[in-house]
């Protein structure tokens, strides 16, 4: 009985793994930006290679210079993985470089899955985004599962 308990556990965690995470809005008070639409591609995450998150919504103030991008993914309450970017080098070979004007409603901002990100695991995730005034461009959060691809 625990063999087909266990063999059921590892396909609902496979079936999961293969599906898109759903991320939540996490930011506290009033972002700089109201997010609609948060995806990242593709997935499973593939360490060692490019995630794009594609974030659709409506700013209240252009992004300059100074904003930053911090990515946190926890596993049991721990942190297993960090990754911090200046938000305007992450979209500076992109349509939409800093600053983003405000008319701007869809930007795609890509970064490497760094080496050691946990593979096979399912890590909460936070990424968020600051101005550079110091306020919270916007925070978004899922479980997500990273891969060792080809």
């Amino acid at each position: 009985m625990k063999f087909i308990t266990a063999v059921a556990a590892l396909f609902v965690a496979t079936v999961a793994n293969a599906q898109a995470p759903t991320f939540t809005d996490c930011a506290t008070g009033t972002p700089d930006m109201t997010v609609t639409s948060f995806s990242v591609s593709p997935y499973p995450l593939c360490v060692g290679q490019d995630v794009c998150a594609t974030v659709v919504g409506t700013l209240g103030t252009p992004i300059d210079g100074a904003a930053a991008l911090s990515i946190v993914g926890k596993y049991l309450g721990r942190v297993v993985y960090t990754d911090n970017h200046g938000l305007c080098d992450v979209l500076a070979g992109t349509d939409h470089p800093c600053p983003v004007d405000t008319s701007v409603t869809s930007v795609v901002a890509c970064v490497l899955v760094k080496p050691n990100a946990p593979v096979g695991i399912p890590v909460s995730l936070t990424i968020q985004a600051t101005n550079g005034s110091g306020n919270t461009l916007f925070c978004q959060s899922a479980t997500v599962t990273a891969a060792s691809c080809p």
